[in-house]
């Protein structure tokens, strides 16, 4: 009496074909890394634009200082008192304007954690929920295959 071989070709594409392919999973993390992208991308540009205003800001206030500095005085020590006005108050404005990058930057790093953070709660259950329903699919179809035969 000899046994009947089973083709397992024949079980393996079976199985294989049993396993349905779930485009909108592909689709959902192309979107969700999409809109991660584009609000990490907004992050960015404000502080980028926020960052350019207080440098404007400050350049302005430097040059006008200066307008003033350079004008022609009655008396010499008059220079070295204007000299020493704008030293002293370009000093207390790039304090105050290292302190508002400092702020920009902070604000960056919060926004940044809070959306990663948020980001990858989602892809852990999106993940979970993959993984379930990959294996309840390979079940079904590991049983339907077997069935066939």
């Amino acid at each position: 009496m000899a046994a009947k071989a089973q083709d397992f070709t024949t079980v393996m594409k079976d199985v294989m074909g049993a396993f349905p392919v779930d485009t909108k999973a592909m689709e959902d993390v192309f979107k969700n890394q999409a809109d991660l992208s584009e609000k990490l991308s907004g992050v960015a540009l404000d502080a980028a634009e926020k960052s350019a205003e207080l440098s404007s800001k400050w350049t302005k206030e430097t040059l006008a200082k200066l307008s003033d500095m350079s004008k022609a005085k009655a008396e010499p020590a008059d220079y070295a008192k204007a000299m020493t006005d704008f030293a002293s108050a370009n000093a207390e404005v790039a304090a105050e304007n290292m302190a508002a990058f400092a702020e920009i930057a902070k604000k960056v790093q919060t926004d940044t954690v809070e959306l990663m953070m948020a980001a990858g709660k989602g892809m852990q259950e999106d993940a979970a929920s993959a993984v379930k329903k990959a294996t309840d699919d390979a079940t079904a179809a590991a049983k339907k295959a077997t069935a066939a035969k």
